[in-house]
């Protein structure tokens, strides 16, 4: 492949074609740009991550602890990771991620972060699906997540509450489904979420019914593609 384009992987999944491409943006200044696309669908790329980092700042800046445990579910290309291994206070991070693929090419250094987030002591990236941890049982847990119990929570998987990468991911999004990740919280924990879309109303509703304080936050970033801004969303939730 060219300079301007090179195609560095390409897999057959459970959820569709994933692919890995780094590519040349004259509008960046020719910049190094990473792409991930399931199928036909942009899901991340290294030149928007304002929302990714967000989702990591506005949850940890609420928790006021000198050691602070992390979960992630999405590594994506390991913006959010990467923001939360920032913070001196942060003591472990577990990424939970369902394509073996996206783990492996962190390990093996194919996208820009992989080497910062393989070789940091605290972080711990695992393969498996997200959306089954919190209906297991401790006992379950064991081998993943060694027991624990987390500060936050911080999710990074579908694009938003009614636009799923899998429709197995429905139940989650569901008061009771909800429920269930408060068990894997402490007490003054917090549970956030990035979506791409704008606040929607029913989820609004069903972590006001969860959580002890809630709120969806509008994070706005600039669209070189465009010359203006766009904006996703941060949903919080907070346990007492």
């Amino acid at each position: 492949m060219s300079d301007f384009f090179e195609e560095l992987d390409y897999r057959e999944t459970s959820l569709g074609v994933l692919t890995l491409r780094r590519r040349r943006e004259p509008i960046a200044e020719n910049a190094n740009v990473f792409e991930v696309k399931l199928d036909d669908a942009f899901l991340m790329s290294s030149l928007f991550t304002v929302g990714e980092t967000a989702l990591a700042s506005i949850a940890l800046n609420i928790i006021n602890k000198s050691q602070i445990d992390v979960i992630i579910g999405g590594l994506g290309l390991g913006f959010t990771a990467n923001a939360v291994l920032s913070l001196n206070s942060v003591r472990t991070v577990v990424v939970i991620e369902l394509l073996d693929a996206v783990i492996e090419w962190h390990r093996q250094g194919l996208v820009p972060l992989g080497q910062r987030l393989s070789s940091d002591p605290r972080c711990r990236l695992v393969q498996g699906d997200f959306f089954q941890l919190p209906s297991l049982s401790s006992h379950e847990l064991e081998p993943t997540l060694g027991g624990h119990q987390f500060d936050a929570i911080l999710l990074d998987i579908d694009h938003s509450p009614s636009h799923l990468l899998s429709p197995k991911n429905q139940h989650f999004y569901s008061v009771s489904g909800i429920k269930l990740i408060t068990n894997l919280l402490r007490v003054e924990g917090v549970f956030a979420m990035w979506s791409n879309d704008p606040p929607e109303k029913e989820f609004c509703d069903t972590l006001r019914k969860v959580f002890h304080t809630s709120h969806a936050e509008v994070v706005e970033f600039p669209n070189p593609y465009t010359g203006d801004f766009s904006t996703c969303t941060i949903y919080v939730g907070e346990k007492r």
